[in-house]
């Protein structure tokens, strides 16, 4: 087996288990959701720099509202849809409605998504990507599911992401304890692929500090970040692996406290008004059926 493909099976996601984790995360996450909170503020403020007049907006991946509502305010003649893998996030997000606003929630895979093709004209996703097994067939799903002229607006994680506690588990143990993050340019080629137009991106770094390697698990599962990757133990971690990873990330300590890094992709990309070829696979070439001939 190569070792792409070893890296592949290690890594992947079940939407069934990432759905769990989040449905048990649903009370708790607005608590804890610090930085996810920040970014989402960040990407909703880029929209000011796009002239859209969106009829339909999706916010994909919506847990507990706070950027549907958000989004309500921004385009008050727009109907917003909120869209999540997880039930008990919908119901959280139905919550936070105003009383005279009905609520529009759908339960759905983003890898599916329930819309007519060509019916939205904005797909705004913060920081759910990097719970996808497959963001090809996502950026598909949005470009599929955009009008001409629509807007993917974005964030994920990059590769960085969690890079002192990757680290230390790494010293620990032989599981994977840390998703992968997918780097800002395979997001942008993948965008590409799936027809979509003018892609946009850039990176920020952000850096939460702990007292401790513990407070820094709480909070990931209070937001239902829980280890969900196919090469995770299928048993409990044992005291002695917790605490040579807590000792291997005390290496990483500044100025009394411990630091997580957080890499931000910010992305944008545009349902093309004319068709777009599909691009060709590495090594292949494409030539139109007008160019075929017998040469005399």
């Amino acid at each position: 087996m190569s070792n792409r493909m070893h890296d592949r099976d290690e890594f992947a996601l079940s939407s069934l288990e990432v759905a769990r984790s989040f449905d048990r995360a649903a009370r708790s996450y607005d608590a804890a959701a610090v930085l996810q909170a920040r970014v989402r503020d960040e990407l909703l403020s880029r929209l000011v720099l796009v002239r859209l007049e969106p009829s339909l907006v999706v916010d994909l991946g919506c847990g507990t509202g706070a950027a549907a509502s958000a989004l309500h305010r921004r385009y008050r003649r727009s109907r917003v849809v909120s869209v999540d893998l997880s039930l008990s996030m919908l119901r959280e997000a139905g919550r936070r409605r105003r009383p005279w606003r009905r609520f529009a929630g759908i339960c759905a895979d983003a890898v599916r998504l329930p819309f007519a093709d060509a019916s939205t004209d904005l797909v705004f996703s913060n920081l759910m990507l990097q719970w996808c097994a497959d963001p090809d067939t996502v950026f598909r799903e949005c470009a599929r599911v955009l009008r001409p002229g629509g807007l993917l607006h974005f964030t994920s994680f990059g590769p960085d992401t969690l890079k002192e506690l990757r680290s230390a588990w790494a010293a620990a143990a032989a599981y994977t304890h840390v998703n992968r993050f997918i780097d800002m340019h395979d997001l942008g080629d993948a965008m590409l692929r799936a027809g979509l137009a003018e892609p946009v991106m850039d990176v920020e770094r952000y850096t939460l500090t702990y007292p401790d390697v513990g407070g820094l698990m709480r909070d990931l599962k209070a937001i239902g970040a829980h280890n969900v990757n196919a090469g995770r133990s299928r048993g409990l971690t044992g005291r002695y692996v917790i605490k040579r990873m807590t000792a291997a990330y005390e290496n990483e300590r500044r100025e009394g406290r411990l630091p997580a890094t957080f890499e931000v992709v910010f992305g944008q990309a545009w349902a093309p008004v004319a068709p777009q070829r599909p691009r060709a696979a590495a090594g292949e070439t494409r030539i139109p059926v007008s160019r075929i001939g017998r040469r005399n």
